[in-house]
C-alpha cells in the first residue's frame, strides 16, 4: 500500500484514526457500507488517477484494505501497460 492510498482510506474511514493499516484491516468494521464504498471508489479513482474495472466492484474487493489495494495496484499496472 502506498501513502496516497492510505490517506484516502483514512479520510473516508474515521474509525481507522491512528490504528495501523494492514492487509487484513476489515473495512466494514471501520464503517464502510455500500454508500461509503461508492464515495471511497470515486476518491481513489480521482486521487490515484486509476479506474477500477466493473469486475472489481464487489464485496470481496472492498472487504479488506489489502484486497482493495491489490485491485487498485492491478488497475494501475494494466493502465500503465496500455
Amino acid at each position: 500500500m502506498d501513502a496516497v492510498f492510505e490517506k484516502v482510506l483514512r479520510d473516508h474511514l474515521p474509525r481507522l484514526q491512528e490504528q495501523p493499516l494492514t492487509d487484513d484491516t476489515r473495512l466494514h468494521d471501520l464503517g464502510l457500507d455500500s454508500m461509503k464504498s461508492v464515495d471511497l471508489l470515486f476518491a481513489i479513482e480521482d486521487e490515484m488517477d486509476v479506474s477500477l474495472s466493473d469486475d472489481d466492484l464487489n464485496e470481496e474487493t472492498f472487504a479488506t484494505a489489502g484486497s482493495l489495494w491489490r485491485a487498485v495496484d492491478a488497475a494501475r499496472s494494466s493502465e500503465a501497460i496500455a
